[in-house]
C-alpha cells in the first residue's frame, strides 16, 4: 500500500540530502515535490497545502542539531504532521452496554459485509466477546446467504428474517435476540446503495434511532480516493458516525482516502481491513501508519502478529529439540504454518524497515510456501522425522509426488540443513551467555 507516495516523497527529502542546512529555499523545492506526492494521492488540494504549510513553519522555526542532517529533522516533521492528518491517536472501540451495538454503514461494494464478519472474529478473538451478526440488507441478492456463510467461517451466528421486508424491525429483534441468548456484541449489517440517496439515508437512520448503537462505523473503499472523502462527509453529516473503517488497503490505493478523511469528518480511522481472511482486520495506528509511508516499516505491528501466533508450551519444545539437534521437517513445517497465519506475506515483508523497496517489484503471493508444504507432506512420517534417511532414491518419489524437481528437493534439504545449524548456534550462544551469567553471580556472591 501507498507504494507510490512513500517513492515520491523520499525523491523530495534527497533534495535536502548533502545540504549543510534547512532554508527558505530548499525547503520551497522540498515541499513543492511533497505537495505534487500528496496530491498524486489523491489528497484535497486544500489539505495539501494545508499540510506543506504547516510542515514548513515547523521546519524553518527548528533549530538543527549537529548530528542531525536537514534531510532527516524535515522527515522527522513530515512524519509527525502525517501521523496527526490521520488522527494522531489510535481510537478504541466502544464496546459498552449490554449487548454493545454497532452498526455498519456505507455505499453497496464498499465491503461492509465482509468487514462486518471480520469484527466479529476481530471481537470475539480479540475481546472475548459473544458477537451476532444480524442481516439488515433485505435488498441486495444473496446478501444475507453471503452473510451466513462468512458468519459459518468465523463461527458466530446470524440473525436474519426473510420473510420480513422491514429492516428496522429486524435490527429490533436482533438486539432483543442477543439478550435472550447471551449474545453481548450486535453487528448489523445494513443495506448500501451504488450512491447515496434519500431512501437509504431515510431508512439507516430509522435503525439508528431503534438501536440507539454505541458505535456506527462507515465503511470507505479506499481504492476510490477522494469520492470515498466526499461520501464519507455527506454519511457524517446525516448520520453522526463513530469511527471510519478503509477496506481495500491491499488493492490498487493512491492513499488519499487515508491522508483526508479525518480532517473532512473530524471522525477517526478505527480500522482497516486488508484481504479477505476473516483475521485480515487490523486497529489502524496513525503513528505506525506514517511508519509505513514513509518507508520506515512498522515492526510494532509485524511483532504483535507474531505473538498472536506465538505458541508458549510449542516453543518450549522446539527449543528443546534444538538444543538436542532433534529439530526435524514436523517441526519445520509447524513454523511454516504459523507464520502464514499472520497474515498476507509480502504485507509482513513490508513491515521490516527497509523492505518495502526492495520487495515493491516482487510478486509474493499467500501461495509462497505452497512448494515447500508439497514437498514435506510427499516425505513418509520417518522421513520428516528423521531427514537423514533422506538418500537419492528418496529425494526422487518426493520429487515425483510433490509435482517438483529433485533440486528444488535438494535445494529444500540444504536450506533446512543450513537453518538447523544456526538454530543451534543460536541455541548455544544463549546457554553459553546464561552460564557466564551464572558465573558471574556465584563470584558476587
Amino acid at each position: 500500500m501507498f507504494e507510490n507516495l512513500t517513492d515520491r516523497l523520499d525523491k523530495a527529502f534527497r533534495l535536502l540530502k548533502g545540504q549543510g542546512r534547512i532554508t527558505e529555499i530548499n525547503v520551497a523545492e522540498t515541499l513543492k515535490d511533497v505537495r505534487k506526492a500528496l496530491l498524486d494521492a489523491d489528497v484535497h488540494y486544500k489539505i495539501a497545502k494545508s499540510f506543506t504549510d504547516t510542515v514548513k513553519e515547523k521546519a524553518l522555526g527548528e533549530k538543527i542539531l549537529a548530528a542531525v542532517q536537514p534531510s532527516q529533522m524535515m522527515v522527522k516533521i513530515v512524519h509527525d504532521e502525517l501521523a496527526l492528518l490521520m488522527g494522531g491517536e489510535t481510537a478504541d472501540l466502544n464496546l459498552k452496554g449490554n449487548p454493545a451495538v454497532i452498526l455498519v454503514a456505507g455505499l453497496q461494494g464498499s465491503g461492509k459485509t465482509t468487514f462486518a464478519a471480520k469484527l466479529a472474529h476481530y471481537v470475539k478473538k480479540k475481546k472475548g466477546r459473544t458477537p451476532l451478526l444480524v442481516a439488515g440488507d433485505i435488498y441486495r441478492p444473496a446478501a444475507i446467504e453471503q452473510l451466513k456463510i462468512l458468519g459459518e467461517q468465523v463461527e458466530t451466528p446470524v440473525y436474519s428474517d426473510e420473510n420480513s421486508k422491514d429492516p428496522v424491525r429486524i435490527c429490533k429483534d436482533a438486539v432483543r435476540s442477543a439478550k435472550l441468548q447471551g449474545q453481548n456484541v450486535v453487528i448489523i449489517d445494513t443495506a448500501g446503495r451504488l450512491a447515496i440517496d434519500e431512501e437509504m439515508m431515510k431508512e439507516v437512520a430509522a435503525i439508528k434511532n431503534t438501536v440507539t448503537p454505541q458505535e456506527i462505523l462507515f465503511i470507505v473503499d479506499s481504492m476510490t480516493g477522494q469520492d470515498a472523502v466526499n461520501t464519507a462527509k455527506e454519511f457524517n453529516d446525516r448520520l453522526d458516525f463513530h469511527g471510519v473503517v478503509l477496506t481495500k488497503l491491499d488493492g490498487d490505493t493512491r492513499g488519499g482516502a487515508a491522508l483526508s478523511i479525518k480532517t473532512v469528518v473530524q471522525k477517526p480511522i478505527k480500522f482497516v481491513s486488508i484481504g479477505e481472511k476473516p483475521d485480515a482486520l487490523d486497529v489502524f495506528h496513525p503513528e505506525r501508519m506514517a511508519d509505513r509511508i514513509l518507508g520506515m516499516g512498522d515492526i510494532v505491528t509485524l511483532v504483535e502478529k507474531a505473538q498472536e501466533q506465538y505458541d508458549v508450551e510449542e516453543a518450549r519444545k522446539i527449543q528443546k529439540k534444538i538444543a538436542k539437534n532433534q529439530f526435524n521437517f514436523n517441526d519445520f513445517i509447524s513454523q511454516v504454518q504459523q507464520i502464514k497465519k499472520m497474515g498476507n506475506i509480502q504485507d509482513l515483508a513490508s513491515m521490516i524497515p527497509g523492505m518495502g523497496k526492495a520487495i515493491k517489484n516482487l510478486d509474493i503471493d499467500d501461495d509462497a510456501f505452497k512448494g515447500i508444504e508439497a514437498i514435506i507432506q510427499s516425505m513418509t512420517p520417518q522421513e520428516r522425522e528423521d531427514p537423514s534417511v533422506l538418500n537419492g532414491s528418496r529425494r526422487k518419489r518426493i520429487a515425483n509426488g510433490s509435482g517438483t524437481t529433485i533440486q528444488d528437493v535438494n535445494r529444500l534439504i540444504k536450506q533446512f540443513d543450513e537453518t538447523r545449524k544456526m538454530m543451534r548456534m543460536a541455541q548455544s550462544g544463549k546457554n553459553m551467555m546464561a552460564r557466564m551469567r551464572n558465573m558471574t553471580q556465584l563470584k558476587g556472591n
